[in-house]
């Protein structure tokens, strides 16, 4: 067997269980906090979804404070705003409540490694996508450049968790289709990834068996318990997968679109997972056979050529019954689309996650993606 040669990184708590969301108040007793800021966004509020994380403590008697000016492409202002906030209280941790949503942020971006955090996180997805609630990165927005600027590292990773797939319920069919597409992107990546280990592999084959059965139910029937459980497990797998393998070239190119068409990360990923996939495959045929069979778009008894078409077809299938549009149909300007391209592609090579690709692009073979993901046309490349 090849030796393993991981350095692997995971909260130092999970809870992971419908209504877990009560044990809040214990988790905080547990790592002694007791003065916690809880960053939330205008949402969460509006809907009273919040009240089941401030409920619990409040009964406690933990007096919580709320910052909820959070977006969900989180921006450097954002970021300011907060810290802001935070140096107005004495407060001991903060509690992430929702999705996967300042000294000079800049100074913290890929390569460089935001180790050092400066208050535990205790996380609370709302959401089954983005897994942040157990990964080591993180995406801010630079307002003044327009880009998504990755940061990584040990900072960047909560305390602990808190996953309830019962806080899914009221989650849009929209927001639940891109949050999908995005932790199956992450379980997909992880899995090719040139940075794949055995323990990222295990997470990542079971997240993408998970959503592949759960996530057009969860889109169709919001509250059928066993896909949204089937789902928030699966996401929070997926995070673990790519936390400690990385994602590749379909999030490089994805970070752009958003800063630049303020397109939804999972929106995005779904917009460019077929055409990159595609694109990909010829570099770890084997690997993309297994996860289309891992996924249930191939069956066991397909050969390696037959499952590899078929995972194209699927995604472009799930594409189609999730209702994602083509960067076109969404309502962006050819000519905008067209004008920014080298620019994206240049910012998605930048970010380093091409890299890890199977097959590490060029410039120009990221244009050309660009290009074809905006019609939705199929590639014949090899």
């Amino acid at each position: 067997m090849t030796a393993v040669n991981a350095n692997i990184a995971a909260p130092r708590m999970m809870l992971v269980a419908g209504g877990a969301v009560a044990q809040l108040p214990d988790m905080l007793r547990k790592f002694s906090l007791a003065r916690p800021l809880v960053v939330t966004d205008p949402i969460m509020v509006s809907t009273g979804l919040v009240q089941r994380c401030l409920d619990p403590l409040s009964a406690a008697g933990i007096e919580a404070a709320v910052f909820s000016d959070t977006v969900s492409d989180p921006t450097d202002t954002v970021i300011e705003a907060g810290v802001a906030r935070w140096k107005m209280g004495a407060f001991d941790c903060l509690i992430g409540f929702g999705g996967g949503s300042p000294i000079e942020m800049r100074d913290y971006k890929v390569p460089a490694q935001a180790d050092h955090g400066a208050a535990p996180v205790i996380a609370i997805p709302t959401t089954a996508g983005t897994g942040s609630e157990c990964t080591r990165f993180t995406v801010i927005t630079d307002t003044e450049r327009g880009e998504k600027m990755l940061i990584a590292g040990l900072g960047a990773l909560p305390l602990a968790a808190i996953v309830d797939y019962e806080l899914t319920f009221t989650v849009p069919p929209r927001t639940t289709a891109d949050t999908g597409v995005d932790s199956l992107t992450h379980a997909l990546e992880a899995y090719v990834s040139k940075r794949a280990n055995p323990f990222s592999d295990a997470f990542a084959v079971s997240a993408m068996a998970l959503i592949g059965r759960h996530l057009r139910t969860a889109y169709a029937e919001p509250r059928n318990t066993e896909a949204r459980q089937g789902m928030m497990l699966g996401a929070t797998q997926a995070g673990l997968a790519f936390s400690n393998a990385s994602v590749a070239l379909v999030h490089g190119m994805s970070r752009p679109i958003g800063a630049h068409f303020h397109v939804p990360h999972g929106l995005s990923n779904a917009m460019l997972l077929p055409a990159v996939t595609r694109f990909s495959l010829p570099a770890a045929p084997a690997r993309y056979a297994d996860a289309a069979r891992r996924i249930g778009l191939a069956d066991h008894i397909d050969d390696g050529l037959s499952a590899c078409a078929r995972l194209i077809t699927g995604l472009e299938s799930l594409n189609k019954d999730l209702s994602v549009p083509t960067p076109s149909t969404y309502g962006i300007k050819e000519t905008d689309w067209h004008d920014k391209i080298s620019l994206m592609a240049d910012q998605a090579l930048a970010s380093g996650s091409p890299a890890n690709n199977p097959r590490v692009p060029s410039k120009d073979e990221i244009i050309a993606l660009y290009r074809e993901v905006w019609t939705g046309a199929v590639s014949n490349r090899p």
